[in-house]
């Protein structure tokens, strides 16, 4: 019998190899800047790619380098380790083979979700001319969806390539493409929220990277379009609605083989947005290591835990505090049981229950601010007697 035919075929869709070099023009830089394949990985579809120390004009092979070295970051926290990095192993369109050198390095246990040749060098010159306040780049800015409108009325016109607006309720992407038109990298990050008029971000022509997430009120006539943004080399979304979700994979499908890596997950449909506007736990559902049986099982106990808890504010015994820790303790000891066999409360995962359990006094309008944050604390603290994960 012969080899299975995914393993057969398995192989990047733009032809690269150990050894490779690969050229892209850096933004950070304003110049060319390269780097080296170090290896290929067929079964998770990685690329081991490390950075080198070079940058300059468009070289059209690896003489045109030089004599050149792996990148060794000392900026912040880095102590003199070479920026090696594996990433999803479909080369970007504006990336170029240029050659093949002598591997530096062979691996790395470093990951990231989307090619950044040319940023560490950008910011590790930046560190070397003294500049010890290194967060991002110029022309990069992470905002709230609340600070959003503000940034946008003071500067309108500003001179942004990179925009990330996080806890997004209602976001008009035509407002969006009027004040930043030559937006490169945009991630746009919902609380369940709204994007309006998501078809105007066709007009961010120079766009190379979007990603959406937990965004809705997108349809298929909304659809990101090839020709509009020709420069487009990375696109991920998850929980999105279903109609949109299906028509970009059907529409940025052919170009994978480009250039172009798609990662399009966690479609919705309305009912499942009906079903969870409400639901703190929501991001389980398809999450890789939580199977549906578990997630629906922690969504009842969550709905369960939180019915006792308003019953009893709206409701108080005489030892209110006393019933809280209980109903803390009883959350705890049904998700210890829930995740016995398979341990699937990670970090993530018991970061959110705790969130979750704290969150709900703050839902009924019968408190003040003050008694409901001392009431979750109440919940949390009988969480913290049994839980074991």
């Amino acid at each position: 019998m012969g080899m299975p035919r995914d393993a057969v075929e398995a192989k990047p869709p733009r032809p690269i190899a150990p050894g490779d070099i690969v050229a892209c023009f850096a933004d950070e830089l304003g110049e060319w800047s390269a780097a080296q394949i170090t290896d290929l990985n067929s079964s998770s579809k990685l690329a081991g790619v490390l950075e080198l120390d070079w940058s300059g004009p468009e070289p059209d092979s690896v003489g045109d380098l030089g004599l050149v070295q792996p990148l060794l970051l000392t900026h912040h926290a880095w102590t003199g380790k070479p920026s090696h990095t594996n990433y999803p192993w479909v080369l970007p369109r504006s990336y170029k083979v240029i050659g093949s050198l002598p591997l530096f390095r062979d691996h790395s246990d470093s990951y990231s979700s989307g090619w950044n040749v040319g940023r560490q060098l950008a910011m590790q010159r930046q560190w070397d001319r003294g500049d010890r306040d290194v967060h991002g780049l110029p022309g990069e800015i992470k905002l709230t969806a609340s600070e959003f409108d503000a940034y946008v009325a003071d500067r309108p016109g500003a001179d942004l390539r990179s925009l990330r607006v996080e806890d997004v309720e209602a976001l008009d992407c035509a407002r969006l493409a009027d004040a930043f038109p030559g937006l490169t990298d945009l991630i746009l990050i919902g609380k369940l929220g709204r994007l309006e008029n998501a078809n105007s971000l066709n007009r961010l022509s120079l766009l190379k990277a979007l990603g959406i997430s937990n965004l809705f009120g997108m349809t298929e006539s909304d659809s990101l379009m090839p020709d509009a943004v020709p420069a487009l080399e990375w696109l991920a979304l998850k929980s999105v609605p279903r109609e949109y979700g299906t028509s970009m994979r059907s529409v940025w499908g052919p170009e994978l083989a480009k250039g172009c890596f798609t990662a399009i997950t966690a479609l919705r449909s309305p009912e499942w947005l009906a079903e969870n506007i409400d639901n703190p736990l929501r991001d389980w559902d398809g999450r890789e290591h939580i199977s549906q049986a578990k997630f629906r099982k922690s969504v009842t106990q969550y709905k369960t835990t939180r019915r006792a808890v308003l019953s009893a504010l709206a409701d108080p015994p005489a030892d209110l505090a006393a019933r809280l820790i209980e109903l803390g303790r009883e959350y705890g000891a049904a998700f210890n049981r829930l995740s016995q066999r398979d341990g699937f409360i990670e970090t993530e995962e018991r970061e959110e229950l705790f969130a979750a359990l704290a969150a709900i006094p703050r839902s009924t309008a019968l408190l003040s601010e003050e008694a409901a944050k001392l009431s979750g604390d109440r919940l949390v603290e009988g969480l913290e007697e049994v839980r074991d994960w």
